[in-house]
């Protein structure tokens, strides 16, 4: 296993891009807001997924990426593949 502070220093340059990115985003979207505009149903789901995505990453547990790929997975159903037309 590599230490904590090699993981953080490979990896800090294109996490650091990656929040930007998306601090740029919800940038974006709330000035759109503010000038009058509204998100959809659908908009408003999805934007709700992305705050509870955040609270996730700024929790202290070991299991943010199995959390977070739950949170934007689809509920397992049975007949997935009768859904499907497979």
């Amino acid at each position: 296993m590599r230490a904590a502070s090699q993981i953080l220093t490979e990896s800090f340059l294109e996490v650091r891009a990656k929040l930007l990115e998306v601090a740029a985003t919800l940038d974006r979207i709330d000035r759109s807001l503010e000038a009058g505009d509204s998100l959809l149903n659908e908009a408003q789901e999805q934007r709700k997924q992305i705050d509870s995505a955040i609270e996730i990453l700024l929790s202290e547990s070991s299991d943010r990426a199995e959390r977070l790929q739950q949170l934007f997975s689809r509920q397992y159903e049975s007949d997935w593949r009768k859904q499907m037309d497979l």
